[in-house]
């Protein structure tokens, strides 16, 4: 009877654990002998896989380089890959399983602001610190203080664009096409909208698809007949390269306008020539001569096979970094230590800049407006944006390129001109 009650207590208390490492306490369950595990979810297979792809390289890239060099606190990172189909219901059971079933004690991804919303609340109620690397609608950090992003906002990324169209192209009116379906898109098209407006712009139409549309020549034409100066497409690579070369079918030359949703090494080939005259707001191009840039984009194309990387390679390499670098700081991974020690993040030295987390656990950091270069396959810098308290830090002759001249706009309201390095905002 005596063996069969310790039996009985035994497994109780077992059971009575694991129901207390899955509410996800402080404990830390997955730093365990010499590794500690750490999530991703991204889309390796649905419509946004090249995203997922290029998310998934920038943090493996960065994991190997932390355990290359020791690792963190005597302790390897050990990376779960999930692959959530980009699908809003997959993300949240992928997160569901890596935080309940693999013990992770932190989540890295997405890049989809629907499926970071989808994925966020499970990582709250858990406690287990997530960081997204690009999902910019403003309310995926909003679902509570575990959540985090190294990327700047929809709000401003809109805005910037918004300011490049009215004060540098000049344009008194615009026209959006945007994704129904897509919280990233929404978002874009309410802080684009809004700005332009405020500048003197007028949107003479606001037309919308869906990711599995074949087809977008019904809106561009109902657009066409409008005439506007300009045309913002907030959306992803797969649909802004099929609208660019059909808006050109229709023989509309105006600029199209977008946003960092169409940085994917796919865009060439869907869009082709008709990418000419167009714009982006982004994080960084693997372009810009700086060396901190170029020392990554060198270590990326000799790890995965000369592919260059994109924004969301970069942007997933921060985020991996920024979280090795909490880790450390917090001498552990009891959860609530490790939030903190994320949220204490300030002037770290990041690929695609200088990333300070604020109290709402967003970063603060400029944008770039690129100019698309088919033919060379190149995304040029034509402007920096900083965000409202964020100066342009000073020129100097170490790092002034006499090749760009660059129209810097600082805290977005005051242009100045500047012979300065494409990297103004490191």
């Amino acid at each position: 009877m005596t063996r069969v009650f310790l039996a009985f207590s035994l497994a109780a208390s077992v059971f009575l654990s694991f129901a207390c490492i899955e509410k996800g306490g402080n404990t830390p369950t997955a730093d365990t002998g010499n590794t500690i595990k750490v999530g991703v979810y991204v889309d390796l297979t649905g419509a946004t896989s090249s995203f997922g792809q290029s998310t998934k390289n920038g943090i493996e890239l960065a994991i190997d380089e932390v355990n290359a060099a020791g690792g963190v606190n005597g302790k390897k990172i050990q990376l779960v890959i999930e692959d959530d189909q980009g699908r809003t219901e997959q993300a949240k059971t992928v997160v569901e399983k890596l935080i309940k079933q693999d013990k992770v004690v932190a989540v890295l991804g997405e890049v989809a602001s629907s499926n970071s919303l989808a994925a966020a609340p499970v990582a709250q109620e858990a406690k287990i610190p997530m960081i997204t690397p690009s999902s910019t609608n403003p309310t995926v950090t909003q679902k509570g203080d575990y959540i985090f992003r190294v990327c700047f906002l929809d709000d401003f990324q809109g805005s910037s664009m918004a300011k490049f169209a009215a004060n540098t192209l000049k344009a008194k009116t615009a026209a959006i096409l945007g994704d129904v379906n897509s919280d990233y898109s929404k978002g874009l098209t309410e802080f684009f909208e809004k700005e332009f407006t405020k500048l003197g712009g007028k949107v003479v139409a606001k037309e919308a698809y869906t990711q599995t549309d074949p087809d977008f020549k019904g809106q561009l034409t109902k657009i066409r007949n409008l005439n506007p100066d300009v045309i913002y497409v907030p959306g992803y690579y797969g649909q802004v390269g099929i609208i660019a070369r059909q808006a050109r079918e229709l023989s509309m030359n105006m600029p199209l306008l977008g946003g960092d949703g169409w940085d994917s090494p796919q865009l060439w080939s869907l869009g082709g020539e008709a990418l000419k005259n167009t714009f982006i707001t982004n994080h960084y191009t693997a372009d810009d001569p700086n060396p901190v840039i170029q020392n990554f984009v060198k270590a990326y194309k000799a790890k995965f096979g000369g592919v260059s990387p994109d924004s969301l390679a970069a942007l997933a390499y921060d985020a991996a970094k920024v979280l090795a670098d909490a880790i450390k700081r917090a001498g552990g991974t009891d959860s609530a230590k490790l939030r903190d020690a994320i949220n204490a993040t300030k002037d770290f030295a990041g690929v695609t800049g200088v990333i300070s987390i604020n109290a709402e656990r967003n970063a603060i950091k400029p944008a770039v407006i690129l100019e698309v270069k088919p033919d060379t396959k190149q995304l040029l810098v034509k402007e920096t944006i900083y965000p409202e308290g964020m100066t342009a830090p000073a020129t100097t002759t170490a790092n002034s390129n006499t090749n760009a001249n660059m129209n810097t706009m600082a805290n977005g309201n005051t242009n100045t001109n500047t012979n300065a390095n494409s990297n103004a905002n490191r």
